[in-house]
């Protein structure tokens, strides 16, 4: 009998289940980082599969029938546990519905290790007649340092699982759309050629002036430490001294010295992720840098040509957010870390990618401090067994390191030698307390704001106060254009305004802008005064970097203003402990702030005192290899909320949603068409405000409400041209 892993393709061939195995067992071993896992990674891509000898599956694949009605994975997942091949057999036992927890593997693969299921001794020796396997080719026992340390065996288990799917699902695609299959890129990282780009870049910059010497110091600096071996590694450097780059300039030459064949740039906010993925692609070209986010190419006529269809680059791209197989890489934190914690195939599929890779993180103080430690211990276990190093870039570096009641990184290595040296050099602002924190209203705020006499940036905790802050100053003729920001107003929306802040500030226009805290990374602005409500610690921080951020009031010339709002609500009792932590370390001596360690302390204390870092018992979950639970746990953005179409802000909005309302189904560039017009709210929201939103048959909401021009989504009434399409 001729067995089978798949029907007929559009050529009326059928996949040989032989052939499907060699494929994906070689494609798996292919994916190895190291040497000695070779052989497992073989082993479980050729026994993946085993299932569909019997002879049940072969009548379903032959003959048809409900879809999933023949389960197959069980059976290659007890032969590896049969065999002891622990780690395969959870691999295998996930590859269609995703790793199970430890009881569920037990229960699908207890019947085979104890050859109670009929007909396995036969199915077995089918696939041995077709692909044998010589005992001497069984995979050795695991190297100690895996086997010994729950964690980076559950990480070992993690990276074979994403290999096997990877390599699965390739050979399939390859049966039933070879086109697609040549589609795919295997491009290579062009360190030589990418680093005399950058070489080029940089020596077009300005060299005169402090800044640039500073900034051209600590790329050296940091360049010199290139060559070491693959770890952990700190960038810390003040707003505006060049971060990107420099961190950019060292992972290319770590990845030389080390064989690394990507570099993976993780960022916390996709307006970080545009602006670092336009700079990369002026130097270094599109075609090298892939971007991939919720919003990646939400125009879904990018990159086509006038017949519609995509370019082969465009198609690569897009088949690369899939597993990750491309020279650089932009992605998110919330994309990044939550397919490293995922159970799901299709999420894990790219993990394999991430080995062998130099990972920058920037903005690492914005990773959540009650999941913290499942993430530092993740990221130690992928250092281990995957090859890959990374690098925590920031302006406020958090305190990450092992010390007593804290399993952190035993050892990160600084690129920057004289970081304290730098701050004090590039310093910018002075910070003041306004009213001395005791707490002020909203006209109190206002009137010391026109005093300022100047452009303003006001930023609050919530949503709230900074709006009722606008409507406060909207009519008044002190400014010349006032503006509002929040997560209330759609993408576009923010990006539109965002822009026309810049314009002005660039015009020397005299504006004021009242903000959440969204203004704080990735958002460039310079200003000569920021007032920001009392908050965490890096909050401060960072939004002292939206202040004489070019330096053009000379050192210390900008101002930042704290203030204490009256009666002010906090996001959350964590949000609030931290805040209440920072007034503690501004009253006593506010001139701390300009100290780079100042942060690192202020992080050690808040996370011992207020917070516990595995709020959740991720790595408890993680050591009794419950991969479910892990993936259930883990989340870096936890409030639950969903999104709101706006229909009512805009024509455009309007027309694309009547360009879709009919549709049978939505595809995701039509998703991402929709995004830029779409708010997040919570649930309370969307029940107290049920008559102005509808749900589509799609399964998308809109709403139908207000939607106010300067300050987004609004309860107020519509105005009368709004009711007539």
């Amino acid at each position: 009998m001729e067995y089978i892993a798949h029907s007929e393709n559009s050529f009326h061939e059928t996949h040989l289940l032989s052939k499907h195995l060699k494929e994906t067992a070689e494609l798996s071993a292919s994916f190895a980082s190291k040497k000695e896992y070779e052989s497992i990674f073989y082993l479980a891509g050729l026994l993946h599969d085993l299932g569909k000898y019997h002879a049940a599956f072969q009548e379903y694949i032959r003959n048809g029938g409900k879809r999933g009605s023949v389960p197959h994975a069980s059976w290659g997942a007890g032969y590896a546990r049969s065999k002891r091949m622990l780690e395969a057999s959870f691999a295998i036992d996930g590859h269609h519905k995703g790793i199970p927890d430890n009881s569920i593997w037990k229960v699908d693969t207890e019947p085979f290790k104890r050859n109670e299921i009929e007909e396995f001794g036969k199915v077995a020796l089918r696939f041995l007649e077709e692909n044998p396997i010589n005992q001497r080719e069984l995979p050795q026992k695991l190297s100690d340092e895996i086997a010994k340390t729950p964690s980076r065996r559950e990480v070992f288990i993690r990276y074979l699982f994403s290999a096997l799917t990877d390599s699965d699902w390739l050979s399939t695609e390859k049966h039933f759309d070879k086109g697609i299959s040549e589609v795919r890129s295997d491009i290579s990282l062009p360190i030589e050629e990418m680093i005399s780009k950058l070489e080029a870049e940089f020596s077009g910059k300005p060299k005169e002036g402090t800044i640039n010497q500073l900034r051209n110091e600590a790329r050296c600096q940091a360049l010199q430490k290139a060559s070491q071996p693959c770890g952990f590694y700190s960038l810390s450097l003040p707003t505006g001294m060049g971060k990107t780059l420099t961190s950019i300039a060292w992972a290319l030459r770590h990845a030389k010295s080390n064989n690394l064949k990507r570099i993976i740039i993780v960022l916390p906010f996709i307006n970080i992720i545009d602006q670092t993925a336009q700079i990369l692609k002026e130097i270094f070209g599109d075609e090298w840098v892939l971007e991939h986010h919720s919003s990646f190419n939400e125009d879904d006529t990018f990159g086509r040509d006038d017949d519609g269809y995509y370019s082969l680059l465009e198609q690569r791209k897009k088949l690369a957010c899939e597993n990750w197989n491309y020279p650089i890489i932009l992605t998110t934190t919330v994309q990044f870390f939550e397919s490293l914690f995922s159970n799901r195939p299709s999420k894990s599929r790219k993990v394999h990618n991430i080995a062998e890779s130099a990972v920058i993180f920037d903005e690492v103080q914005t990773l959540p401090k009650d999941i913290i430690l499942p993430t530092l211990q993740m990221l130690k276990d992928v250092q281990t067994i995957m090859k890959t190093s990374f690098l925590f870039c920031t302006a406020t570096q958090p305190a990450f390191e092992k010390r007593q009641s804290f399993d952190g990184i035993e050892n990160i290595q600084p690129l920057i030698n004289n970081s304290a040296e730098m701050y004090k050099e590039t310093r910018r602002v002075k910070y003041e307390l306004l009213n001395e924190l005791e707490p002020i209203d909203l006209s109190d705020l206002l009137k010391a704001t026109s005093d300022k006499g100047t452009s303003a940036l006001v930023i609050f905790n919530t949503k709230k106060p900074a709006l009722e802050f606008f409507n406060l100053a909207r009519n008044l003729d002190h400014w010349e254009n006032k503006y509002h920001l929040s997560t209330g107003m759609c993408p576009d929306h923010r990006k539109i305004i965002i822009k026309n802040i810049r314009e002005d500030l660039t015009a020397k226009r005299k504006i004021l802008v009242s903000s959440t805290q969204l203004i704080e990374a990735g958002v460039d602005f310079d200003f000569p005064v920021v007032l920001r409500a009392l908050a965490p610690l890096e909050a401060v921080i960072q939004a002292a970097g939206r202040c004489n951020r070019e330096n053009k009031l000379g050192p210390s010339g900008g101002r930042v203003y704290l203030f204490k709002l009256q009666d002010s609500a906090m996001p959350d009792k964590t949000y609030s402990a931290c805040a209440n932590h920072t007034e503690e370390f501004v009253r006593a001596d506010i001139e701390k702030l300009h100290e780079p360690d100042t942060f690192n302390k202020y992080y050690a204390q808040v996370v011992n005192l207020y917070i516990n870092p595995d709020q959740y018992n991720i790595n408890e979950a993680r050591k009794a290899f419950n991969f479910k639970t892990v993936n259930d746990c883990y989340r870096i953005i936890r409030d639950s909320t969903e999104g709101l179409y706006m229909y009512n802000y805009s024509d455009e909005s309007r027309q694309l949603l009547h360009s879709l309302e009919y549709k049978e189904f939505l595809t995701k560039d039509d998703y991402r068409k929709m995004q830029v017009y779409t708010v997040s709210v919570y649930r309370h929201f969307i029940i107290k405000n049920s008559d102005m939103c509808k749900t589509m048959p799609q399964g998308f909401m809109v709403w139908y409400g207000n939607y106010d021009p300067q300050t987004g989504i609004s309860i107020e009434p519509l105005e009368a041209d709004k009711l007539v399409v």
